[in-house]
């Protein structure tokens, strides 16, 4: 009975995070457009004589103020810096936007955000290091580090690869982790490199909680 209440918990929880930036939107844009002349007359009314405020210039604020609002997100770390605000970071994500369902078919994974501190992520991509004309004997990889509750806005970390554990579990399992452990899953599986042997792995499980003796 407690797991079933969880689980319907966990769809209400779901449908707020994705429906409260889209009413919040849906509702400033029909304040706005609903009362756009006014508003903007209002505005001109406190710098200019009303003889000098004719009609459609309160539209045509209002389009001048959206317009460079838009600039100055765009092209300031202004919109960097509302991205990273929990729920409203939604409206000002940059460049390629991360959705669920994005999420969902990524690969999971731990990361040692540092040494004593494991967090959860989704891998993007790997990218190998040159230094100078040499090869490096490591590679980056692109990570995916998640804001709570929001999921969708966050942070892209470049991490060593040695310091980043895939996890066999779904992507749905880490989501209910990471929304505050209403579901958990029987356990987490660690998975290796494609080209790490079973030693090499065995001795990085260690940095992940495992001990010496386990595979």
């Amino acid at each position: 009975m407690r797991g079933l209440f969880k689980r319907q918990f966990t769809f209400i929880l779901y449908g707020f995070v994705f429906w409260l930036p889209v009413v919040i939107l849906l509702y400033i844009l029909f304040l706005l457009f609903s009362n756009a002349e006014s508003i903007g007359k209002a505005i001109l009314s406190g710098v200019l004589p009303k003889a000098l405020v004719y009609p459609g210039f309160g539209i045509i604020l209002l389009i001048l103020i959206v317009y460079f609002t838009g600039f100055i997100l765009k092209s300031t770390r202004v919109g960097a810096i509302l991205s990273k605000v929990p729920v409203l970071g939604l409206f000002f994500g940059q460049g390629e936007i991360i959705t669920i369902n994005r999420l969902l078919h990524m690969q999971p994974c731990l990361f040692l955000l540092s040494p004593t501190c494991i967090s959860y992520g989704w891998i993007l991509s790997e990218e190998k290091v040159q230094i100078g004309e040499e090869q490096a004997g490591f590679s980056l990889i692109s990570v995916f580090y998640p804001g709570v509750p929001t999921l969708v806005s966050g942070s892209v970390l470049a991490i060593r690869k040695d310091a980043i554990m895939k996890l066999g579990n779904s992507s749905t399992e880490v989501i209910d982790l990471l929304l505050y452990a209403f579901r958990s899953p029987p356990c987490l599986k660690y998975l290796p490199w494609e080209d790490e042997s079973p030693k090499a792995f065995e001795e990085r499980s260690k940095f992940f909680g495992l001990k010496q003796n386990q595979a």
